[in-house]
């Protein structure tokens, strides 16, 4: 199938596979699954402006159906999600701005391609060491059930550092913490939506755990309602730049809106700890495509 606006041929159930498999992936592990779904796009032989802003496109309509399923099962922080907004916007428009600039220099594909690879492999392995860490320490399933977190000190930080203004976040077990760690997290997984073409899901998961020291499985469900906005602004900003295929987007959307009500669902199977050190294989899956397409052994078309 060709797609014009993209001016690429590809075929569509390849698409609708990709939605599907990352829906999964954003309804499981509250992830918009771009770092997946990012490399996939780039080794079928999208272009990867168009990679960025039209993986941004499905990855909105996917995580809004994930996020209404989350919040159903209790597991969105709206008030944490809300103040987060501000430092991601900002950080979105930010990286919109910097691909624009390396789409002019020529240097957009080994930019973009190498951070990928460079920022997946860090957090891969510092998710699994945590998790494992954490299991260790769990001994009773009342103890696995209150999450068993194997890195406190940052948490505790974070949650000290008392500049205000100060709030209460009553549905992630936090009686007070200061706004700025919150928008700090924001502005970082914005920036990497707009640079990456992700939601920034697969890092600002990890931070709302590490960090913040929110739930397990709220970090997920609140995590999903913030990519509904880091990825719809990106949509529109990167959109606006001409770098959105929306036909591309709706195909992929087709599978993403099926796999997000399963993944969701299977949440209530896992505890905390599993869920993250089963996150942790995921972004090398991402690094693997990356490495193929940026070393010639991309998909013909």
């Amino acid at each position: 199938m060709e797609f014009l606006v993209s001016g690429v041929v590809v075929n569509p159930i390849l698409l609708a596979g990709i939605g599907f498999l990352v829906g999964i992936m954003g309804g499981f592990f509250g992830v918009g699954g771009g770092f997946i779904a990012g490399p996939l796009m780039y080794w079928l032989g999208v272009p990867m402006n168009f990679v960025v802003g039209t993986d941004l496109a499905h990855m909105t309509g996917k995580s809004i159906v994930a996020a209404k399923r989350h919040r159903m099962l209790g597991h969105v922080d709206v008030k944490l999600g809300l103040i987060m907004i501000s430092g991601t916007i900002v950080g979105v428009e930010l990286g919109a701005r910097l691909i624009e600039m390396l789409e002019d220099s020529g240097k957009v594909d080994s930019v973009v391609g190498t951070a990928y690879v460079v920022i997946l492999i860090i957090i891969s392995a510092f998710t699994a060491w945590e998790s494992l860490r954490a299991l260790r320490m769990i001994r009773t399933e009342h103890l696995d059930a209150k999450e068993a977190l194997g890195f406190k000190g940052v948490t505790k930080h974070a949650q000290k550092f008392k500049v205000p203004p100060m709030v209460s976040l009553p549905a992630s077990g936090i009686s007070s913490i200061s706004i700025w760690p919150i928008i700090g997290v924001g502005l970082i997984t914005g920036l990497l939506a707009g640079v990456l073409g992700v939601g920034g899901g697969f890092i600002r998961m990890p931070m709302l755990i590490y960090v913040l020291g929110i739930p397990t499985h709220v970090a997920i469900g609140t995590d999903l309602f913030e990519i509904v906005i880091s990825a719809g602004y990106g949509t529109l900003t990167h959109a606006i730049k001409g770098n959105v295929d929306v036909m591309m987007a709706l195909v992929m959307h087709t599978g993403a809106a099926l796999g997000a009500q399963i993944g969701a669902v299977l949440t209530r199977f896992f505890t905390g700890p599993r869920i993250r050190l089963l996150f942790s294989v995921l972004p090398l899956i991402g690094v693997l495509m990356m490495v193929l397409r940026l070393t010639g052994g991309g998909a013909a078309h």
